[in-house]
């Protein structure tokens, strides 16, 4: 199932935060479109844009007004479609991030919901009986006597697409049957189509497994994406469909086109990048992560989870590997210039697709103490400003008032500073895209084989002819070893490689032609 994620390298944005053009302090859909050259000239081939619909900005967008608006604070409709059309003329494709299991309660459909008297949308979120027969959900809100049940925030409540097992001694949990439940589902389809006529290549969808409530067997979850992928594919059949699961094995057997891998949803894939996250915001590792210079992690505990998912996605999709998000703490936290170059190679050459996040490819870090911001709380460290240039706001904005302060720490990275230095770490990132869109071995569907699980974590990658061996070491110490003969050394960081030998320094990685 090759699609035109099999070579992608994708670019995260989180729009509030990324480039602003009329100096409110907040980043807009035109900064994308006048950032689209430096993005295309770093080689990615895809952005995905974090929600831009209206909304109330308890959470940062994710609570939704409307599903077929673009909030004034980013632009109009018309500014996406000419997103659209700008980053389609440079060959990009666009991802477009869809909140399909909770509104805010601001949206006109649960303020409906939320009235005595029955309407069209009284179940189109799920909502108790009684509001004092101590059951699950929210209280007191409204005229309705129930509760309503939450998604994520008590202020986005869950839309209603129905109950796999409904508990018989609770008549509020419908069936995914039941009429008002497949009204909600159509909805959908319909905002869908909306997004795609606009030009959207792909929809990530946000917490994708949440839409079903009690399917623990996941059956009744999969009927249903399935049944959206296929409505898709009737509409346009390369745009496609992106999970946020964590869990590829279901996700991709759900009917997903590729899921993430999410450092924060099991301790398997957690083991790569752990980070304390909460009010302490110490430097503090969670166990031992793979990528820390003390060289107690352990890469198999990863492995072990990867390759299970690698095995049962085959032929069917793809994981996305993400240097991080806007929910997790930045990769740079905690480390230096060249630990994260070396764990920027291993996201470029495992099999899968790469997914950067926006600052990460200069080294931005989480920046601790700020308080939270439109619902980000301990998440508000990785949501600052884009870092252009050592100009005010470092060239995010003119306002006085920016979306959240800029890093203004001595040293702190910027695009102009590092695009004249080729030892920076976006230079490198610029020749691990350019070698990962060169080379049809590095792409999702090539092949993987695994030499050496430890420190250095050693890797075949290949399809056809075309063959390279990588080499990680995130250790501080110095590891020897017998590899296979390879022709030439294609990128290297303290590394030396001779007759079959590798030495590879603290902190290293070597990726080699076979």
């Amino acid at each position: 199932m090759k699609n035109w994620l099999n070579d992608a390298v994708v670019y995260e944005i989180y729009p509030q935060s990324f480039y602003d053009t009329n100096g409110d302090g907040i980043g807009d859909l035109q900064g994308i479109i006048e950032k689209l050259n430096y993005i295309e000239s770093l080689g990615f081939t895809a952005i995905w844009l974090n929600p831009i619909n209206p909304s109330s900005f308890r959470d940062a967008g994710y609570d939704v007004t409307d599903f077929y608006g673009v909030d004034p604070r980013y632009g109009t409709v018309d500014d996406y479609k000419a997103l659209c059309d700008a980053a389609h003329s440079r060959g990009m494709k666009v991802i477009f991030d869809l909140v399909a299991g909770h509104t805010s309660i601001d949206h006109p459909w649960f303020i409906e919901s939320a009235k005595d008297e029955k309407n069209e949308y009284t179940n189109r979120y799920i909502w108790t009986d009684d509001t004092f027969d101590n059951s699950e959900g929210i209280a007191g809100y409204g005229q309705r006597n129930g509760n309503f049940i939450k998604n994520f925030f008590w202020s986005q409540p869950a839309l209603n697409y129905g109950f796999a097992n409904p508990d018989p001694d609770k008549p509020w949990q419908l069936p995914v049957t039941h009429p008002d439940c497949v009204a909600t589902k159509n909805e959908l389809k319909r905002i869908i189509d909306f997004w795609i006529d606009l030009g959207t290549d792909a929809f990530r969808v946000d917490m994708a497994q949440s839409l079903i409530k009690g399917d623990k067997e996941g059956t009744y979850l999969k009927a249903f994406w399935n049944e959206i992928r296929t409505h898709m594919e009737n509409k346009n059949p390369n745009c496609l469909l992106i999970s946020e699961w964590g869990l590829p094995t279901k996700a991709i057997n759900s009917g997903f086109h590729l899921d993430f891998l999410l450092h924060s949803m099991i301790s398997a894939y957690t083991s790569l990048f752990r980070y304390e996250k909460g009010r302490n915001t110490t430097r503090r590792f969670v166990g031992h992560s793979y990528f820390n210079k003390d060289g107690k992690g352990n890469i198999n505990e990863y492995l072990d989870r990867f390759l299970y998912d690698l095995e049962n996605i085959n032929g069917k999709g793809y994981i996305g590997h993400i240097t991080g998000n806007h929910d997790m703490q930045r990769l740079a936290y905690g480390r230096t210039p060249d630990e994260v170059k070396v764990a920027m190679t291993f996201l470029f050459t495992m099999p899968g697709v790469p997914v950067v996040y926006y600052g990460d490819e200069i080294g931005m870090d989480y920046i601790e103490g700020l308080p939270s911001k439109e619902g980000g709380y301990n998440r508000t460290g990785s949501r600052t400003p884009m870092q252009w240039n050592d100009k005010k706001n470092h060239g995010f904005s003119e306002s006085d008032t920016p979306y959240l302060p800029t890093d203004n720490r001595e040293g702190a990275p910027t695009v102009e500073s590092q695009e004249k230095d080729n030892e920076s770490l976006l230079s490198l990132v610029k020749e691990l895209i350019k070698l990962h869109r060169s080379n049809p071995a590095l792409w999702a569907e090539a092949g993987f084989k695994v030499i050496s699980a430890g420190y250095p974590f050693i890797f075949e990658r290949f399809d056809g002819d075309k063959k390279l061996l990588i080499a990680i070491n995130p250790s501080d110490k110095n590891y020897k070893c017998d590899v296979p003969v390879f022709d030439k050394v294609v990128l290297s960081q303290n590394a030396k490689a001779e007759n079959g030998r590798l030495d590879m320094g603290g902190v290293s990685f070597i990726i080699a032609e076979i």
